[in-house]
């Protein structure tokens, strides 16, 4: 094509586009700025029905047979706002707040809108609705209550076992034409374990109405109380837990320097797989070693964990216990600490020396000396207090892993502190005029 050529499409092309341009002001805005009205046909607009749960609350129900459930609307508007206009903005309702009886009667509070589907409201004016008027049909509800039942499709894992099927609510009321009503035999939901669950079950699943014959019950107008039911099955498994203790350590009392067992050492439990699954002991109680003494021998109940079974049927257990190597002996110590002294205060420990009763095994005790006995006195409680108190004391032993038992106190004076007196420092006596070195009388310089 030769540049003329070219430049000649061009300016066809502009020219039309103009033209267009052109049509759509002149369409939109006319001679005197108002647009060319046209109209069109809409056909088969939804109608949406609202106040159902008024017309329910007057014992009555909305049929859909002879019920409109679709209008044809001509709608007048520019070229362009029809053109963009999508049948599925167009908006029918019809209200059933104000029906009061039953039987066929018409509806004349119509709303209708519009909406563009790309530029908000259109300036779009309805010219006809076919029909003029929405008929609708009101029949007297009837109702009446009926089970909940579930059938179950798939299957647990190898191992698991479903618990009791739970289901909520378990009775449901159906409402309706009395014909209709009166073939509802049941309701039921189908809940789908999948291939293979290791775990509960739960799901909101939609009713469907079954007759007598089980046959499902299809192209009804029954309304029901609940529409969804939830549904929740349990899967269990089977597990084998250790039985054991929560052992307090402290020094001189370690788990390590015990022997123990328990009978029976393992229990046999079923329930929730979401429970169990993460389980492989129960805890019968806290045990403190610091207060093993000769006794050996303790039972406890066995805590089954909730929503758990104890197939074993063994409710108690018995802790035998008793230290490998533990030796208790008293020593003296003189080896005394006062923290938070009393400010202005002058403290004397009374007690001499303090005889405490250690514990460990035989070699960590032997090894104990006098110093490392430490008696600890707390003072913290005694600001402004004078006398002489007995007050508790804490006992450790540092460097060694024994223990100290019993509780101890110690004997402590508080006095206020003396008051020094400083002397005053002695005055210097007048010292005489040293001679100035000149004779007073002749005025010559001795020597």
């Amino acid at each position: 094509m030769t540049s003329n050529g070219k430049q000649k499409a061009l300016y066809i092309a502009l020219c039309v586009l103009t033209a267009i341009v052109m049509w759509i002001f002149a369409d939109n805005y006319g001679t005197d700025g108002s647009p060319v009205l046209y109209t069109k046909w809409f056909r088969d607009i939804p109608i949406t029905y609202t106040g159902e749960s008024v017309l329910t609350g007057r014992g009555m129900m909305l049929l859909e047979e002879g019920t409109d459930t679709t209008v044809d609307l001509q709608l007048r508007g520019s070229h362009w706002d029809l053109a963009l206009l999508d049948s599925d903005y167009i908006r029918v309702t019809a209200n059933l707040s104000d029906v009061t009886r039953t039987g066929e009667q018409t509806v004349s509070s119509v709303i209708t809108s519009y909406t563009y589907s790309y530029f908000g409201n259109s300036n779009i004016t309805r010219v006809r609705q076919d029909p003029s008027t929405i008929t609708i049909n009101v029949a007297e509800l009837y109702h009446k209550t009926v089970d909940v039942r579930c059938e179950i499709t798939g299957n647990v894992a190898e191992g698991y076992s479903a618990g009791e099927l739970q289901i909520s609510p378990t009775e449901i009321e159906v409402r309706g034409d009395q014909a209709d009503v009166d073939a509802v035999s049941y309701v039921k939901v189908n809940l789908d374990l999948g291939d293979g669950a290791t775990s509960a079950v739960t799901a909101e699943l939609p009713v469907q109405f079954y007759d007598a014959n089980d046959q499902l019950l299809e192209d009804t107008s029954l309304q029901a109380s609940e529409d969804i039911i939830q549904v929740t099955l349990p899967v269990y498994v089977t597990k084998e837990l250790q039985l054991t203790m929560d052992f307090v350590e402290s020094p001189g009392a370690r788990q390590s320097n015990v022997d123990w067992e328990i009978e029976p050492s393992t229990i046999l439990v079923s329930g929730p797989a979401e429970v169990l699954n993460d389980m492989d002991s129960i805890v019968l109680d806290e045990f403190v070693l610091a207060d093993l003494g000769t006794t050996t021998n303790y039972s406890y109940a066995i805590p089954i964990p909730e929503g758990c079974e104890n197939l074993s049927g063994v409710t108690r257990a018995t802790l035998r216990i008793s230290f490998r190597d533990m030796l208790r002996t008293s020593a003296a110590t003189t080896n005394f600490r006062l923290v938070n002294e009393p400010e202005g205060r002058h403290v004397t420990i009374q007690t001499a020396q303090l005889v405490v009763l250690l514990f460990g095994t035989a070699e960590d005790v032997a090894a104990v000396e006098p110093d490392d006995i430490q008696v600890t006195v707390d003072l913290a409680s005694f600001g402004s207090a004078a006398g002489t108190y007995t007050v508790p004391a804490e006992v450790t032993v540092n460097g060694h892993d024994v223990g100290v038992s019993g509780t101890y106190q110690v004997r402590v004076t508080i006095s206020e502190m003396p008051t020094v007196v400083v002397p005053d420092e002695p005055e210097e006596p007048d010292t005489p005029a040293e001679p100035s070195g000149e004779n007073p009388d002749t005025g010559d310089e001795t020597t």
